[in-house]
């Protein structure tokens, strides 16, 4: 009833603070809620407490700091300043700089073999032998018919001689003359094309004997003593590879051109080889060698480097790793390859400040080959750079840095 004094109301387990339930906290509500029916007054109450309580928790505990974020486990290294070499990486393959295949020149039966399969052979080495014999009475026909014609060729001359004086004392006619100077002509023809037939015969006979026309390593014999051979067969009697030197043949980027033809021009275009998927060592040789046209299909230009291969380390069809240096950066600085990270903006690292912490420096990378990279930038020699735990360092965040792990240093590694 209006104007009676409010009692504790008991809601089952919920109880109406008695602070409510005083005369003088009721009289400041507005005459609404004094009028309202108790539930009413309750709710009132339960939300009047909800919002002192929020009001003391921002005043007393809402301004309480967060706790401070740990340091950043990191590992570092030093920046250097040193002279880098970049280097193309590719796979080159070795091929022979002479491969020649070997048949006969004249027919006959091959009697002999010179070598043994694989043999490495000198230029002008005995390989095969045919049967000399019948080439030998080729020749001797050749002498015999060559003499015969020169005794005729001899009388001949005589005759057209005597026609000669008796003509001038009127003893022969002009025709006879005429016809002993021509019979002396075509006698000296006939003496010559046996002459001629006489260099075939020697010729031929020499060919009997088949020498190798350049040094190099054989193949296999593929004809055996015993067969008859014909002259410029399809199929060779063996083929014969020139390993001393070969050639690197391996292709790079056309945008590499200007820094190839700049080394090239200057003498200093020489590859670093070793056998491919190998441990074998590591080989050099110049570049001799720019192809005349890039490759339209892969973008890519020939290239050849000659080894003496005197050691035989290098077989024809071979795969090599090629490593080519084709730039020079002058004393830029170098860092780790770990220490460069990629954002949104480019490249950058983190750099190790004087009270061990992470300062962002943007950087330009001028040439990495997975271990080291060449930059430019704000970093400069002997500046720390983080290496190791990138992924919890916020820039002007502390550092906590972690002993280098064992076999490994605190400076970038030389080139």
């Amino acid at each position: 009833m209006p104007g009676e004094r409010l009692k504790p109301l008991n809601m089952g387990n919920m109880k109406l603070p008695d602070s409510l339930g005083n005369p003088p906290v009721l009289e400041r509500l507005p005459q609404s809620i004094r009028r309202a029916e108790p539930r009413t007054q309750l709710i009132a109450g339960i939300l009047a407490a909800i919002l002192i309580v929020g009001a003391l928790w921002w005043i007393f505990g809402g301004s309480t700091p967060a706790p401070k974020k740990p340091p950043a486990p990191v590992r570092v290294a030093t920046a250097v300043e040193k002279s880098v070499t970049a280097y193309e990486h590719t796979i080159g393959t070795v091929i022979a700089n002479d491969t020649v295949q070997i048949t006969a020149r004249v027919s006959g039966e091959l009697v002999s073999v010179g070598f043994k399969e694989g043999d490495v052979v000198a230029k002008g080495a005995l390989l095969f032998q045919l049967d000399p014999r019948p080439l030998q009475a080729a020749l001797e026909q050749a002498q015999a018919a060559l003499a015969r014609d020169q005794a005729t060729l001899a009388s001949n001359q005589k005759d057209a001689e005597r026609y000669a004086t008796l003509m001038a004392e009127n003893a022969a006619s002009p025709q006879q003359r005429d016809q002993s100077e021509a019979a002396a002509k075509a006698m000296a023809a006939n003496v010559q094309s046996d002459s001629a037939a006489v260099d075939a015969a020697h010729l031929n006979l020499v060919y009997a004997r088949i020498v190798s026309p350049v040094d190099g390593k054989t193949g296999p014999i593929l004809i055996q003593p015993g067969n008859l051979v014909t002259a410029d067969a399809t199929t060779p009697l063996v083929t014969i590879t020139q390993i001393h030197p070969v050639k690197i043949s391996f292709f790079l980027p056309q945008s590499d051109l200007p820094q190839i033809q700049s080394q090239m021009k200057a003498g200093k275009l020489v590859i670093m080889m070793s056998q491919h998927g190998g441990n074998g060592s590591t080989l050099s040789a110049p570049v001799d060698f720019i192809g005349n046209a890039v490759d339209d299909k892969t973008g890519t230009i020939e290239l050849r480097a000659t080894y003496d291969n005197l050691d035989n380390v290098l077989v024809p069809g071979q795969l090599v790793d090629v490593s080519v240096a084709i730039t020079q950066y002058p004393n830029p600085i170098v860092v780790p390859h770990n220490a460069i990270n990629l954002g949104p903006n480019g490249s950058y690292v983190y750099a190790v400040t004087a009270d061990s912490k992470a300062a962002m420096q943007p950087v330009t990378v001028l040439y990495d080959d997975g271990t080291n990279a060449a930059i430019k930038g704000a970093v400069k020699a002997g500046t720390r750079v983080v290496t190791e735990g990138q992924m919890r360092v916020v820039p002007g965040g502390a550092l906590s840095i972690r002993k280098q792990a064992s076999g490994t240093g605190t400076t970038a590694p030389a080139q």
